[in-house]
């Protein structure tokens, strides 16, 4: 027996809910300063007043909570922004172990905390940076295949089915259109998907992000609007979104 289905279901728990508001933190970090050129690793400080940040100043919900939300020394607001990264990742982490113990849970967190700066890059950017996309993808060859159990063949195969039907559709639209109708990203973050679901899976996660891109372009629309076919689309939120859904909601489906 693993380490991890060793461990006791509240253990396990309460384990990747710790660890997963640390990732947040992290997570919260790149999502902020990368698309700006800054530093990634340097080390934190107030954008208020530039004063560097202490132990105590850096544990994750805790110490914002405990300084209402503000600097210790010129009172400037926290960006709420860590603080919500660092809670959905912790619940990423909850959720997955809560109701999938052991190794398939931890996977299923992983695959949760990799897609998460993905989908907040893609919401506040339109942005999927190659590096995060080779990182899951890599990820997903190497260790994804208890989640789903599928075999590393199945996953290959779900890898470029998924990268070259995405990118067959923009070559597509883009041909009959006359314009760019997905950005580059998309079709490498779905072949990085598939690496992590296998083929078998794909088509249930492209539903259901297409249907969620969908549904939040018309709820967006607004009059005066341009049509829906040329609104923009974080696309990649959705895939991350239908992504980790599909984890648990495919072996109901495929009655495994």
């Amino acid at each position: 027996m693993s380490v991890p289905d060793a461990l006791p279901w509240g253990a396990g728990v309460a384990l990747a809910a710790a660890l997963g508001v640390v990732f947040g933190s992290f997570i919260a970090t790149l999502v902020l300063r990368w698309p700006s050129d800054r530093s990634v690793l340097g080390r934190s400080q107030c954008d208020g007043c530039g004063r560097p940040l202490g132990a105590r100043d850096l544990v994750p919900l805790l110490s914002a909570m405990l300084m209402r939300g503000r600097c210790r020394r010129c009172g400037a607001p926290i960006d709420p922004f860590h603080g919500r990264v660092e809670l959905a990742s912790g619940l990423i982490g909850t959720g997955a172990l809560a109701l999938m113990p052991g190794v398939t849970g931890w996977l299923w967190a992983l695959f949760g905390w990799l897609l998460l700066p993905l989908a907040l890059l893609d919401a506040r950017h339109f942005w999927l940076p190659d590096r995060l996309n080779a990182l899951l993808a890599i990820a997903g060859l190497l260790f994804a295949g208890p989640l789903l159990d599928t075999t590393l063949g199945d996953r290959w195969i779900g890898a470029l089915a998924g990268g070259g039907s995405l990118a067959l559709a923009a070559w597509s639209y883009r041909r009959w259109r006359g314009m760019e109708g997905m950005g580059g990203g998309d079709p490498k973050l779905v072949a990085a998907i598939g690496a992590w679901l296998g083929w078998q899976a794909l088509p249930l996660m492209l539903l259901l992000a297409s249907l969620g891109g969908i549904g939040w372009a018309l709820a967006a629309q607004r009059k005066g609007d341009p049509p829906l076919a040329e609104q923009r689309v974080p696309f990649g939120v959705f895939a991350c979104a239908a992504a980790f859904a599909a984890v648990p909601l495919w072996p109901l489906i495929s009655g495994l």
